[in-house]
């Protein structure tokens, strides 16, 4: 009679009943939890190398890529705005701006004024062996963009602010106290007065863009800055946007009846093409008259859309 086949059992690693001698690691273990004040902690050195020459001068080269990165922004945004390359998708730049790069008005005409006072600034900054950090962002050229002084007023202020930063990037802040102090010490009276008719200087406010030779009426005199109301709007502007056309009280009356009557046009939505052309033309036409055949041109537009009009006296 056959024997059945011995069956022998299969031993597994680490299933022996017999205890397994504890390895260093786990006596380590141990002993920390037992004593966590006495655990040790293993830190790795690294070791740190010096960068080549070659690493240096590209490490230098990107950071100034970087610094520089809203300089390239705002002269991109410039050229497109003065080619008007986006005019084959959008009607105006605001429009272009806000959907194509999610900016704001404000934030487009930001980067672009910036971008204007950092070359003022390279120009007008000394170059006496010294070097004087420039900026890094447009926010710290707020300031500068928006007071409007001449370049080498600018470069000026913005080497105050750096010695005030010691010798660093200053922040808006400190440019800012340092614009206004100057704007403090050359104030200039405002020498414009209500009713005043005057002409618009756009220059490089690109509030204006597009108002040059706009006449309109002062309805306003602030300290800096005076509100114009045009054919076509209310414009709140420096007065170094302003000329006046020094015109007699009597010449001041015909232009303000004149500009009440062009509004009223204005406001009318539905008019024709060529009632545009008549209000462009007449809003350009910095004269205290109007020819015999303009007069007969406005009155008959004014009866087309039924606009009633009574010179006052």
């Amino acid at each position: 009679m056959n024997k059945p086949p011995s069956r022998r059992k299969k031993v597994i690693p680490g299933a022996s009943g017999e205890p397994k001698p504890a390895t260093d690691s786990a006596l380590e273990n141990t002993s920390s939890e037992d004593n966590p004040a006495s655990a040790t902690i293993t830190v790795t050195a690294v070791e740190v190398t010096e960068l080549t020459e070659e690493e240096q001068s590209l490490r230098l080269q990107l950071e100034r890529q970087v610094e520089r990165a809203f300089l390239s922004a705002g002269q991109a945004l410039m050229e497109l705005r003065d080619r008007r390359l986006y005019r084959s998708t959008h009607r105006t730049f605001e429009e272009y701006c806000r959907d194509r790069f999610n900016y704001s008005r404000d934030a487009a005409y930001l980067k672009i004024s910036a971008t204007v006072v950092y070359e003022n600034l390279q120009k007008f900054l000394p170059t006496n062996g010294r070097q004087i950090p420039m900026p890094t962002n447009e926010r710290q050229l707020r300031f500068l963009a928006k007071a409007e002084l001449e370049p080498d007023v600018q470069a000026d202020v913005w080497q105050q602010a750096v010695e005030q930063a010691g010798n660093k990037i200053p922040s808006g802040r400190i440019v800012k106290d340092i614009v206004d102090r100057i704007r403090e010490s050359t104030k200039v009276p405002n020498p414009y007065h209500i009713g005043e008719i005057c002409i618009l200087l756009p220059k490089d406010n690109p509030d204006l863009r597009g108002k040059a030779g706009y006449w309109g009426v002062v309805t306003h005199v602030g300290q800096y800055s005076c509100t114009v109301q045009t054919w076509d709007g209310d414009y709140t502007v420096k007065i170094e946007h302003l000329k006046s056309l020094e015109l007699l009280d009597e010449d001041c009356q015909f232009m303000q009846q004149l500009c009440v009557r062009l509004r009223q046009l204005n406001q009318v939505d539905s008019r024709d093409s060529s009632v545009d052309w008549l209000l462009q033309g007449l809003g350009k036409q910095a004269k205290p008259y109007l020819s015999s055949l303009q007069a007969k041109l406005l009155a008959a537009v004014e009866r087309e859309y039924k606009i009633e009009w009574r010179q006052q006296k």
